[in-house]
């Protein structure tokens, strides 16, 4: 037995360095790539989201062995991120503090080879992507229980930065203080998770002052030095803030999960999977909703989301946001778009970008 194991431990050995050599020849690779790039001046080209989600569908594709399909695209998102940092490093703005949602879905869409820089609010990260003191930013803009975050479509509307890229990350609460021997009196967390952990609340803790803070983070980060109290927040704030976990998953609905959109400054190619996005202020006529989506009908563009969203500081005012299947570089997706920026009083198109593959 123990020289059969040897043996496989070997053979597991040589299979690495043949690996990490295998990394290694990819790094020389996108670095032959980025000299490329800077020898035709093309430094806009470094980050291309629509070859990196090719990529990662090729893997899924061709995936025929043990390891999950996302399993291994996840390991290989982690090899791109590394590889593109010695191209050019990346710099992406999240809602903080360390420890949030919307800074695991940057991870996610990123890799860990990204420098991040946490923002006190989502204008805030818009502020900064438009300053250029970030390359991208990662905005909520809805969650599978609660609905579109309506701070994102005020700056979507506002704003001029450009969607090139969506994440989705699966929504799990951990409730946690720094001793959980200590009997709970206030509970620390985002207004939203304790509407998608109210009746758990309810049941478990019903004694319990409830605190809105800015974000569960920020909620993990207050009960670092206050005994009685315990926080919602994300797995990864367990460690980050040196918390014990006192109950797992305490959200009431399974599946919960909240889609976040990447930003930027730049149009992003066609990736043969992806989604256009636009917002519409229609005019205040009978039938101006129907005849305003006309065009997607004609043109067989099937509508993925649309929501009315109030404008800020307009009375009885609403804009539309809407995503369809398609490319606006699709001529199907172009003339539809044309026609409904005929039929509208204004339109915002956000971006064409990659559907989300991890």
């Amino acid at each position: 037995m123990d020289e059969e194991l040897a043996k496989l431990r070997l053979e597991i050995d040589a299979l690495d360095k043949k690996i990490q050599s295998l990394i290694g020849e990819r790094a020389q690779l996108a670095s032959a790539v980025a000299e490329v790039k800077r020898a035709t001046k093309n430094n806009n080209g470094f980050y291309r989201p629509e070859r990196e989600v090719q990529v990662l569908r090729n893997i899924i594709n061709r995936n025929d062995n043990l390891i999950k399909d996302k399993d291994m695209a996840h390991i290989f998102r982690e090899i791109m991120s590394a590889c593109l940092a010695l191209e050019q490093g990346i710099s992406v703005a999240y809602l903080g503090p360390e420890g949030t949602f919307t800074q695991e879905a940057a991870l996610k869409h990123f890799g860990h080879a990204i420098s991040t820089l946490d923002c006190a609010s989502i204008s805030e990260i818009f502020q900064e992507v438009e300053k250029g003191n970030a390359n991208y930013g990662i905005v909520p803009i809805e969650n599978s229980s609660n609905g579109v975050i309506g701070a994102s479509i005020d700056m979507l509307y506002s704003q001029d930065l450009k969607i090139c890229g969506e994440v989705e990350i699966a929504i799990h609460h951990q409730l946690m203080m720094a001793n959980q021997s200590r009997t709970i009196k206030v509970i620390y967390a985002h207004q939203q998770a304790f509407d998608q952990c109210g009746r758990w609340l309810q049941n478990h803790y019903p004694k319990a002052q409830l605190r809105a803070v800015a974000s569960n983070a920020l909620a993990a980060r207050l009960v670092k030095d206050e005994p009685n109290a315990a926080a919602i927040a994300a797995e990864a704030a367990l460690d980050l803030y040196n918390l014990e976990r006192v109950a797992k998953n305490i959200e009431d609905k399974t599946g919960n999960v909240t889609r976040f959109l990447v930003l930027g400054k730049e149009d992003i190619a066609p990736s043969d999977k992806d989604k256009t996005s636009l917002l519409v202020v229609a005019k205040h006529e009978a039938g101006t909703l129907f005849d305003l989506l006309s065009p997607f009908k004609e043109q067989n563009i099937n509508i993925l989301q649309l929501v009315r969203h109030p404008i800020s500081g307009v009375k009885w005012e609403y804009l539309f946001l809407i995503d369809i299947e398609g490319h606006r570089q699709q001529k199907h997706i172009y003339n539809a778009l044309e026609q409904v920026g005929k039929k509208a009083l204004k339109m915002n198109i956000l971006g064409s970008y990659p559907v989300a593959v991890l």
